[in-house]
């Protein structure tokens, strides 16, 4: 199992990311509400994708690199930032 965050300041490219991916037939796709340490104000908020691909068995693999360097360059090419590896608390 492979598991990705995509973080993005604004909604819209989460949910452009997600839909893609959930076209794509990724196991798991989740949009995040991402709230900023300190802020109070949702405005301020960030957007994360959480991406579960069950059908990854080696995490040091081919696969698995090249969806780390494909997020990645997904996140930034967007204004956002990618974690290979998101904290347990997203997993369902």
């Amino acid at each position: 199992m492979s598991e990705h965050l995509l973080v993005f300041p604004e909604r819209d490219d989460a949910d452009e990311v997600a839909e893609e991916l959930r076209d794509e037939g990724f196991t798991e796709v989740r949009v995040l509400r991402q709230p900023l340490a300190g802020e109070d104000d949702a405005e301020s908020d960030e957007w994360a994708v959480y991406v579960r691909e069950a059908n990854v068995d080696d995490d040091s693999g081919a696969v698995a690199s090249g969806l780390r360097d494909r997020f990645e360059a997904t996140a930034s090419e967007r204004g956002g930032w990618y974690d290979p590896e998101p904290e347990p608390r997203y997993e369902s």
